[in-house]
């Protein structure tokens, strides 16, 4: 039976109590450049997000996990999205909202849980990341996880300051058929 529980965090659906969270952190105009976001979230688009979160992974081709805390606090959102079940792969990718919550192993034990999801109920071949080049921390965390740097897809990103370039990372399932 997998199990979507760590040691420090849990991984579980969306719920309409989630809302607040996801405007908060949907918002959060530092992170808008690596979640593409151009314009806010109201709270009403929000609420019709939450209300069909409950949809298959294989009809919207995506997932996203709340990370909770063993408090049962939401800390983050991970999530499964580009999934491709005909080529056995998906893109991943992990916010942990708040700064002081982050680099306490709360992001490796997401992935790890994930990449047991992916890998054994999905029957994927291989997940992949999309990171910002001077995203340090991410590089490192999803280095850590396993994930190998494959290309780097040049000014790639268009921001405030200018195009920035993105790497991709992926992992490939050494148990897969």
């Amino acid at each position: 039976m997998l199990n979507l529980k760590g040691k420090q965090v849990y991984l579980r659906a969306l719920e309409p109590e989630d809302l607040d969270f996801l405007y908060q952190l949907e918002n959060d105009t530092s992170i808008w450049e690596i979640s593409g976001t151009l314009k806010p979230y109201s709270k009403k688009v929000l609420r019709f997000y939450l209300e069909n979160a409950h949809r298959d992974i294989y009809d919207v081709k995506q997932l996203r996990l709340c990370i909770c805390n063993m408090k049962s606090d939401c800390v983050g959102l991970i999530d499964i999205f580009d999934f491709d079940p005909k080529h056995k792969r998906a893109g991943m990718g992990i916010v942990i909202a708040k700064t002081d919550e982050r680099n306490k192993g709360i992001g490796a034990e997401a992935i790890s849980l994930v990449c047991d999801y992916a890998f054994s109920l999905l029957d994927l071949h291989q997940l992949y990341a999309n990171i910002l080049e001077e995203n340090e921390a991410s590089i490192h965390l999803f280095e850590k996880m396993g994930f190998e740097k494959i290309g780097v897809k040049k000014e790639w990103i268009r921001t405030s300051t200018g195009f920035k370039n993105e790497l991709m990372f992926q992992k490939i399932n050494s148990n897969a058929s």
